[in-house]
C-alpha cells in the first residue's frame, strides 16, 4: 500500500463512510418497487443488492476517473483537507434527506461538498465548469425524463401484451422478471456509484504525492469502496425504500418490472460513457413513468414535488456546508478537529431523531396513514374537474362488477323495496343498476 499520512488516511475513512451512507441512502433505487410488491422478503432483496453491488464495483472505473480527474481540477492545489471537508457535506446531507425519507441524490451531494470546499479553498480555478456542465448538470436533467419515459411505454407495452392473460397466470413470470430487473439495477449501481468513492480515495492519494495524477484507483481502493457501499445497501434505507415503494405510486408487478428494466438500462448506458449520474434520480423518474404508464394509475405528485426540491437542493446545500468546513478546516489541525466534532454531533442528532418513528424491514410495506399520504393537491385538483369515465370503465376503475346496459327503471319513493333515504340525484341510476 502507498505511504498514507494520517490526514490522507482520516480523508480515507470519511470517504467510506460516506460510500456507506451512499449504499443505504440508494437500496431503494433497486429493490424499493420488488419489496413493494412482494417478489423478495425485504432482508433477502437488501441481501441481494448488496452483493452485487459489490460485483458492480469491479466491472468499470470510467465514473471514478471521472471524479478523480474531472470535475476537481488535481493541479490547482487541492488538499486533503478540502476533500475531507467536501465529504462531511455529502454525509450530513445524505443523514437529512435520509431522515425525512426523500430519496435525493448522494452522487450530487457528493458533487457539491468537493465542488464547495474546492470553491472557498482555491476558487473557481480548481473546477472544471465544461465538465460538470456535461458530465453532471445535463445528464441529471435528462436522465429522469429518459428513465421515465422509457418506464412509461415499457408499462404500457407490458399491459398491452399480457390484456388477454389471466393475472394468475403472468403473476410468477412478473415475479422473476423483478428479481432478474432488481438485480440488474444492484449491478449498474455498483458500477456507478460506488467508483465514485473510489474517484474521490484516489483523489485524496494524488493530493498527498501517494499516487501519480490521472492514475487508476489501486485495487485495495475498489476492494475497501465496494464493501463499504454493500454494507450499507445491506443495513437498509428502508425509510427511502418506503417513499420509493409506496409514497410516489401504487407499484404492481408489471410496473415495477419495467421501472426497474428501464432504470438499469439508463445507468449501465451511463457508466458505460463515464457519465456520473445519479441512480436515485433515475430510479425515480422510472417508478413515476410506470405509475403514469399504467390505466388508471396515480402518482401522489406532492411526494414528487418534495423529491424535485430535494433534488434542486442537494447540490448547493452540500455545497454550503462543505464551504463553511473547508474554511474552518484550513484553519489548522484544530479546524480539521472542530469539522470532525461537528459533522459527529450533527450525525448524532439526526440519527436520534430518526428512532423516534422508526422504519425496518418489519414495517417497510405497512399500510394506512403512517405509510403512505394522500394522493396530493395536484391529483385532487385534476380528479375534481375529470368528467367520470362512462359505461364499463367506471365499475372496472373502482373494482365492481360493470352495470347492466339494459334500461334501468327509475325508484319511486314510497314503492316496495324501496329504500327511504334516496340517493342523489346523480347516483340513483347507478344505484338502481346495481340493485
Amino acid at each position: 500500500m502507498e505511504h498514507i499520512t494520517l490526514l490522507i488516511g482520516i480523508v480515507i475513512v470519511t470517504a467510506l463512510v460516506f460510500d456507506f451512507t451512499n449504499g443505504f441512502h440508494d437500496t431503494a433505487n433497486a429493490m424499493a418497487t420488488t419489496i413493494s410488491t412482494g417478489a423478495l422478503s425485504p432482508r433477502i432483496a437488501v441481501a441481494m443488492s448488496a452483493a452485487l453491488n459489490l460485483l458492480g464495483a469491479f466491472l468499470s472505473v470510467e465514473v471514478a476517473k471521472t471524479i478523480s480527474g474531472g470535475i476537481i481540477d488535481e493541479s490547482a492545489g487541492i488538499r486533503p483537507e478540502v476533500i475531507f471537508a467536501g465529504l462531511v457535506g455529502a454525509i450530513v446531507w445524505n443523514l437529512l434527506t435520509w431522515l425525512a425519507g426523500l430519496p435525493s441524490s448522494s452522487s450530487h451531494a457528493l458533487f457539491g461538498g468537493l465542488i464547495g470546499a474546492t470553491l472557498v479553498s482555491v476558487g473557481t480555478g480548481g473546477v472544471n465548469g465544461d465538465a460538470v456542465i456535461m458530465k453532471v448538470v445535463i445528464p441529471a436533467v435528462a436522465a429522469p425524463f429518459v428513465a421515465g419515459l422509457a418506464s412509461l411505454l415499457a408499462t404500457r407495452l407490458t399491459y398491452r401484451v399480457a390484456r388477454n392473460r389471466d393475472e394468475r397466470d403472468t403473476a410468477k413470470g412478473y415475479r422473476a422478471g423483478q428479481i432478474a430487473s432488481a438485480a440488474l439495477v444492484s449491478l449498474a449501481h455498483g458500477t456507478n456509484d460506488a467508483q465514485k468513492t473510489m474517484g474521490v480515495i484516489t483523489l485524496a492519494l494524488v493530493t498527498g504525492g501517494a499516487v501519480a495524477p490521472h492514475a487508476d484507483p489501486p485495487l485495495w481502493v475498489i476492494v475497501s469502496a465496494g464493501l463499504a457501499i454493500a454494507l450499507g445497501t445491506y443495513l437498509g434505507g428502508w425509510r427511502i425504500i418506503r417513499t420509493m415503494g409506496k409514497g410516489i405510486t401504487d407499484i404492481q408487478p408489471p410496473q415495477g418490472f419495467a421501472a426497474q428494466t428501464g432504470a438499469a438500462a439508463v445507468i449501465l448506458s451511463s457508466s458505460h460513457l463515464g457519465f456520473a449520474l445519479s441512480t436515485t434520480q433515475v430510479c425515480s423518474g422510472a417508478v413515476m413513468g410506470a405509475g403514469l404508464g399504467r390505466k388508471g394509475g396515480v402518482v401522489r405528485w406532492s411526494t414528487a414535488g418534495r423529491m424535485v426540491i430535494a433534488w434542486c437542493l442537494t447540490l448547493p446545500a452540500a455545497a454550503l456546508v462543505s464551504g463553511g468546513a473547508a474554511y474552518l478546516a484550513e484553519r489548522g489541525d484544530w479546524g480539521v478537529t472542530a469539522v470532525a466534532v461537528l459533522a459527529l454531533a450533527a450525525c448524532g442528532a439526526i440519527w436520534a431523531a430518526s428512532r423516534r418513528k422508526p422504519v425496518d424491514h418489519t414495517n417497510v410495506n405497512a399500510t394506512g396513514e403512517e405509510a403512505t399520504e394522500p394522493a396530493g393537491v395536484i391529483t385532487a385538483a385534476l380528479q375534481s374537474v375529470a368528467p367520470p369515465p362512462a359505461g364499463p370503465l367506471a365499475a372496472d376503475a373502482a373494482g365492481a362488477p360493470a352495470a347492466s346496459s339494459a334500461p334501468v327503471a327509475p325508484v319511486v319513493p314510497g314503492a316496495p323495496g324501496a329504500s327511504s333515504a334516496q340517493p342523489p340525484h346523480d347516483l340513483a341510476p347507478a344505484a338502481a343498476a346495481t340493485s
